[in-house]
C-alpha cells in the first residue's frame, strides 16, 4: 500500500488547498499529453490522480487517515470536482400577472380575526381609554394640589407679613 501523502508530495497534516496544489502541480507535469509515450509519466499520472482522488474527498480522507479505506468506497466515490461549482442559477420570475401589484388574500384574515377577538379588542380599547383617563384626573388633581399649596402658602406669608409690620 502507497502512502497517498508521498505521492502528492505534502505532510498529513496538510490543507484540503494544499492537497488541491499539488494535485494541479503533479497532474499538470505528469499530464499523458505533455509526456506522450511515457509510460512512467502515465503511471505517476494515475498515482496522483488516484491520490487526489481519496485526499481530495473529506469522507474518504477521514477513512483513509484511519485505515478504514477499502476498495468498495473507492468504486463508488465520485471525483473531487477540479473546477468550481457552478453558481446557482437566479431563481425563476414571477409571471406578469403577480408583477402587477398585491392580489387580495383569499382569506380574511382581519375579518376572522375580529370575529374571534373583537369583544377581547374592544375590552381593551375601553380599558384603554379608562387608564388614559385616570391618568389625566391625577395629573389634574396634582396640579390642583399644587396649586392649592401654593395658594396656602402665599396667604400665610401674607399674614405673616401683614402682622409683622
Amino acid at each position: 500500500r502507497r502512502d497517498l501523502y508521498e505521492v502528492l508530495g505534502v505532510p498529513a497534516t496538510a490543507t484540503a488547498a494544499q492537497i488541491k496544489t499539488a494535485y494541479y502541480e503533479q497532474s499538470f507535469r505528469y499530464h499523458p499529453d505533455r509526456n506522450a509515450g511515457s509510460a512512467a509519466a502515465a503511471a505517476r499520472f494515475a498515482a496522483v490522480s488516484e491520490a487526489y482522488r481519496v485526499l481530495g474527498s473529506a469522507a474518504l480522507r477521514r477513512k483513509y487517515d484511519r485505515g478504514l479505506l477499502s476498495p468498495d468506497d473507492l468504486r463508488g466515490a465520485p471525483q473531487p470536482s477540479s473546477r468550481p461549482s457552478a453558481p446557482t442559477p437566479p431563481p425563476p420570475r414571477a409571471p406578469a400577472a403577480a408583477r402587477r401589484g398585491p392580489v387580495p388574500p383569499p382569506f380574511d384574515f382581519d375579518a376572522f380575526y375580529r370575529a374571534h377577538y373583537g369583544e377581547q379588542l374592544e375590552r381593551e380599547q375601553i380599558l384603554r381609554a379608562r387608564r388614559e383617563q385616570l391618568r389625566l384626573r391625577r395629573e389634574e388633581a396634582a396640579a390642583q394640589g399644587r396649586f392649592r399649596l401654593l395658594s396656602d402658602i402665599s396667604v400665610g406669608l401674607i399674614f405673616f407679613l401683614g402682622f409683622a409690620i
